[in-house]
This record gives structure tokens, C-alpha cells and sequence, in this order.
């Protein structure tokens, strides 16, 4: 097997890798295109990193973006002045650990670096293939890659990881090769591109084709290229990847200083000078033809018109998902990222998702990877603690078995402010029930999927319109209840999305506390950080005016670490017949599959 990076290293990372290319067997009549398309030959550009282990289970193979190539770490010589475009994550000890993986990449279909594209040379004349090479889309790229992993002997992935195009690229081997795939990180992506994203493209093309250089897309061996055309969709491009606040913070409306010294060159701004650098820079390694094709392909994509719901779409799904939304980013909002999240957990698939705050805009996953490398490391298999750290204190614990004696053996459970996963893991432990954990907090939300559970970050005030009605066997409330600012709206979206609930609160009607209110005339430290005191009589009022029933109640010392000590009151509740439902969310979720 082929490999890069064990030899050469330095203390950077991955060291001097070498790139590889393989000529894929293709039978006689050439690769079938989706579109109508045929190429009689096809190679695949790649660079590989780490070793593949024994049992061929531990490759990763990462989806670049779209001007993205296969040179994702290292340095092709020992006196390269720039690694490649994803070295911060991938390599020894980092998010995507080689020491652990054996992480694969590859240049997609009608690209320029190195795979068969437009500025291929066409067996049949000898020339590039120019306006005659066929359309493609994210499908055929996909497809490519199988067949190409295929030819290397690798049979299964452990992960597939990709943001933006590469993450487009993800779902594609979620829905196409769901057998072959354990788990899939798709970033900064979604189901099709927005129609603002589609005008930026289309505006970028424009100017592409109406470069005279451009001479219908058969301008290779002419003095004349379309260089312009090229810079000027890299500009427009350019754009959209940084965030409004980043550009402010960047370059604001400053002035570019002129290398003689004599002041602010007239109208010429520091936004321009950058913008016109990254054009060129784009002209030295990418070819405007290549760009046209992967452009036409990305608009091309969409799940919804493919197969009418993402709940659809993902039917066939079998992956493990970690879905991750930037916060800044207009490109691909964070919106759609949790609409892909949504479809996987209404065809009741497991995924996980996170929202990074991220000022970069839509670059973030390429710049900004502390937090980002955390999701990976901690989501990806075997590399993660997987069940370690400090256990709970005995009295948390108890609290916790009191709870797990009313949950379901062997249900699905959703923990609303599941904290570091404590719970779910001794759920899992004396219940054998799988579920998912919802928190607020980026650091729980890792620490969760480090555990090996999924995890979902959200803030449960918002609502909970995403998870699906009557997904899960039990929900569980456990210290939170008090501190959310509508506990009526939250109980009521337990009870949608669960048949059964489990609350745990501080009972602030107990002996303890009545004392030191009537001694000190304040509640006790422990219970400060509580928006709403409760105590069991408040507790039964709100639920009979919701038209829950309290099935059982029963009183547990100890609890969260923040409250040791408090007596617990741990009660299992369930719709009434005058149950008054949801109505905090923006929207009524249709009924899903139930969640695994």
C-alpha cells in the first residue's frame, strides 16, 4: 500500500509526502457520466498520509472544496514555504491523528490538480479536452472516488470528511455507498446552494466566458487565456467566504499605503488590494475552465428536487453523521446545516451536531480549527477517551440511578442539558439505552461525543422544533428545568418528542431551605444560580395547569455538583388527556421515524 508521511517527518507534523497518481480500469466503452457523458480514461490524483492498518478499517478519506486539490498536509519538499491546505488538522496528535489513521485525499473529477478535467489531454486527439470535456457533477466525483479507493484495496471507510463542495461530496457517500461508510463529517454544507450563492456563481462564470481570452473554452496552447475572467470569479468568490465582520475587522475602510511613502493612494482600498492578490494567486494554479465545470456541478446538487424531503434522501443512510454549522458563514448559513441535521433525525438516523462560533465566515473551517479539531478528534473512532475522566461524585450518582430506574430499559432517550454526558453514560451502563444529549455549550457537546454518544448543541429556550414528535421513549430534564426562562414551554416539547419524561430538580420547599430563608431571609448559596425556584407544590401546579401526569415522585439527596448536598425531587411524567401541547415552537414537527 502506498503511504506518505512516515518517512520525512518533521517536527510540523507530517513532513514530505509524495504525490501519486492512478490510472483507474475502466471497462472498454469508458466512464458512463450521469449527464450522458463517457471519458475513456480517467486518472485520480492523490496524496496519502499515516499507514493502513492490517484489517484496511482505519482509512479516512478527506473531500476537498472547490478549489481545494489533494495536497491536505505536508510539504512536497523539505523547503516548501506552504503546507497544504488542511495541515493544522490532519497529521500526528492533531484532529485527524495519522498516527491512528491512514487519511486519504484525492483530486475530484474535473479538477486541475492532477485528475482528469477539462485540461486533460483527450486520448482520442492528443489535445485537451477544452469545451469538448463532458459535464460532471457531484455524483460522477463521488463515483470516481469509490472506484478509485476500490483499486487501492480499500473496501470501507472509517470516516469521510468535508466541508463546503467536499461536504456536498460526504452526503453523496452517505446516499450512494451507504454499506461502505461508518462515519460522516460533513462542514460548513448543505443540501443544494441557496439561490444568493447561486447568483455569486453565476456572476462568477460570467465572467469567465466573457473573457475574450476565454475563446469558448479552447484556449489552451494560445497565447490568450482567461486570466482576468479567472481573478475576477476568484474575487466574487472571495466574497462570500469572509464573514461582514471579519472584513470590517480586516481592512475596515483603510486606505492601501503606496510603496513610495507619499500617503493613501487615491480611492484604492485595503479590501481591493487583498481581493485583486487572491485573483492572481488563483491564476498561478488553477485552470477557468476547471472552475466553470466544478461551479456547474455545485449549483447542479440537490437532494430536495432529487428525492422531494431530505427525510427521504437519507432513508438509505447508515453512517454515524457529525454535522457542523459556522456561525458566520453566509455562504452556507448555519441554517442549513441544521436542516441537514433535521432530515437525518427525521429518517431517524444518529447524528450529532454543533454550531462553531467562528468569525472567519465560511474560510473558518480552513482557518479557525482549534474548536473544530475537537469535534473531529472526539467524533472520530477509537482515538477519543471513550468513557474517561472523573466519574461522578456518589452523591450525583445517586441521583442519577434514581432517574435511570425510570427510564426504559433499552430506550431511546434525549438528555435536554445532558452536561458532559454523565448521565447517558450510565444510562447506557445499567439501562442499555442509546440517545442523544442536548446542550447549550460547544465544551459538553465534545466531551459528550468523546463518550461515544451523539450530541446535539442547542439552546432548549429556543424550542426544540428540529427533534421530531414521538422520536424517542424518554425525555430527561435533569437541574435544568429551573433555570430555563419558560419551564411550561419545555416540559410541553419533552412530551412531543418523547412519550415519557424524567425531571430532577432542587425541591425548594424543603425543611432546609424553608429554615434558612426564615433565619437568613435569602435562599442558600447552592441555589443562586436558579432563575425559578421550585418546589414540589409549584412543580404539580404547573404540570395539572399543562395537563401533564406525574406518573411517580420520589426524593434522591444530591444531584449536580453545584448543588451537593440539596435533596432532589425526581419526577416521571406523561401527556394527560388535556394535554395542551406545543405551542412555543415556531412550527408543528410531522411525526419521524423514531430516533435511534
Amino acid at each position: 500500500m502506498d503511504r506518505a508521511g512516515a518517512d520525512g517527518r518533521d517536527g510540523s507534523g507530517i513532513g514530505v509526502v509524495e504525490p501519486r497518481t492512478l490510472t483507474l480500469a475502466l471497462p472498454p466503452e469508458g466512464l458512463a457520466l450521469q449527464r450522458g457523458g463517457r471519458l475513456p480514461r480517467v486518472e485520480v490524483a492523490y496524496e496519502t498520509y499515516g499507514r493502513l492498518s492490517a484489517e484496511k478499517d482505519n482509512t479516512v478519506y478527506i473531500c476537498h472544496a472547490l478549489t481545494g486539490d489533494a495536497h491536505v498536509a505536508g510539504r512536497h519538499a523539505p523547503d516548501d514555504e506552504k503546507p497544504g491546505w488542511w495541515d493544522e488538522m490532519v497529521g500526528p496528535g492533531k484532529g485527524i491523528d495519522t498516527d491512528y489513521y491512514h487519511v486519504v485525499c484525492a483530486n475530484i473529477l474535473g479538477g486541475c490538480g492532477g485528475t482528469t478535467g477539462p485540461s486533460s489531454i483527450h486520448p482520442a486527439t492528443g489535445r485537451p479536452y477544452g469545451s469538448a470535456f463532458p459535464p460532471v457533477t457531484v455524483t460522477d466525483m463521488v463515483r470516481v472516488q469509490k472506484l478509485f479507493l476500490e483499486q487501492l484495496g480499500i473496501a470501507r471507510l472509517a470516516a469521510v470528511i468535508g466541508g463546503s463542495l467536499g461536504g456536498m461530496q460526504v452526503l453523496e457517500w452517505s446516499l450512494r455507498y451507504p454499506d461502505c461508510v461508518d462515519r460522516c463529517i460533513c462542514i460548513a454544507s448543505g443540501a443544494s446552494l441557496s439561490p444568493q450563492a447561486l447568483a455569486f456563481d453565476l456572476v462568477a462564470r460570467d465572467a469567465i466566458m466573457s473573457d475574450p481570452g476565454w475563446a469558448g473554452g479552447d484556449y489552451y496552447g494560445r497565447d490568450r487565456r482567461p486570466d482576468w475572467g479567472l481573478a475576477h470569479a476568484r474575487q466574487i468568490g472571495h466574497i462570500t467566504y469572509l464573514s461582514p465582520e471579519m472584513m470590517q475587522r480586516k481592512f475596515g475602510r483603510r486606505k492601501e499605503t503606496p510603496e513610495t511613502g507619499d500617503g493613501p493612494a487615491p480611492h484604492r482600498f485595503e479590501i481591493e488590494r487583498y481581493l485583486r492578490y487572491q485573483g492572481r494567486k488563483l491564476v498561478e494554479r488553477f485552470d477557468a475552465n476547471a472552475y466553470l465545470a466544478i461551479t456547474d456541478a455545485m449549483d447542479r446538487y440537490d437532494l430536495e428536487e432529487e428525492f422531494g424531503t431530505l427525510e427521504a434522501a437519507f432513508a438509505s443512510v447508515r453512517a454515524r453523521f457529525l454535522v457542523v454549522a459556522l456561525s458566520s458563514d453566509w455562504l452556507f448559513p448555519p441554517g442549513q446545516s441544521m436542516a441537514l441535521a433535521e432530515g437525518l433525525l427525521r429518517a431517524g438516523k444518529r447524528v450529532s451536531c454543533c454550531r462553531l462560533q467562528a468569525p472567519y465566515g465560511h474560510d473558518a473551517f480552513l482557518l479557525d480549527v482549534e474548536h473544530l479539531s475537537d469535534a473531529i478528534r472526539a467524533f472520530l473512532p477509537w482515538v477519543g477517551r471513550r468513557g474517561g475522566g472523573q466519574p461522578p461524585a456518589a452523591s450525583e450518582r445517586t441521583a442519577f440511578e434514581r432517574i435511570a430506574a425510570m427510564v426504559p430499559r433499552g430506550g431511546r432517550v434525549v438528555d435536554l442539558g445532558c452536561g458532559n454526558g454523565d448521565l447517558l453514560a450510565l444510562l447506557a451502563e445499567r439501562r442499555g439505552a442509546t440517545g442523544v444529549g442536548v446542550d447549550i455549550d460547544l465544551d459538553n457537546v465534545i466531551a459528550v461525543l468523546d463518550r461515544g454518544h451523539d450530541a446535539l448543541q442547542g439552546d432548549i429556550d429556543e424550542g426544540l422544533a428540529w427533534l421530531p414528535d414521538g422520536a424517542y421513549d424518554c425525555a430527561v430534564l435533569s437541574e435544568t428545568l429551573p433555570v430555563v426562562r419558560r419551564p411550561d414551554a419545555v416540559l410541553r416539547e419533552m412530551l412531543r418528542i418523547a412519550r415519557e419524561g424524567v425531571v430532577s430538580f432542587v425541591d425548594f420547599g424543603a425543611w432546609s431551605y424553608r429554615v434558612s430563608i426564615g433565619l437568613l431571609g435569602r435562599i442558600p448559596r447552592e441555589g443562586q444560580e436558579t432563575a425559578f425556584p421550585f418546589t414540589r407544590a409549584d412543580f404539580t401546579d404547573l404540570c395539572r395547569r399543562e395537563g401533564i401526569r406525574v406518573l411517580d415522585m420520589v426524593r434522591a439527596a444530591g444531584g449536580g455538583s453545584r448543588r451537593r448536598g440539596a435533596e432532589r425531587l425526581i419526577a416521571r411524567i406523561a401527556r394527560g388527556r388535556d394535554f395542551r401541547g406545543n405551542d412555543a415552537s415556531p412550527r408543528r414537527s410531522r411525526r419521524a421515524p423514531r430516533a435511534p
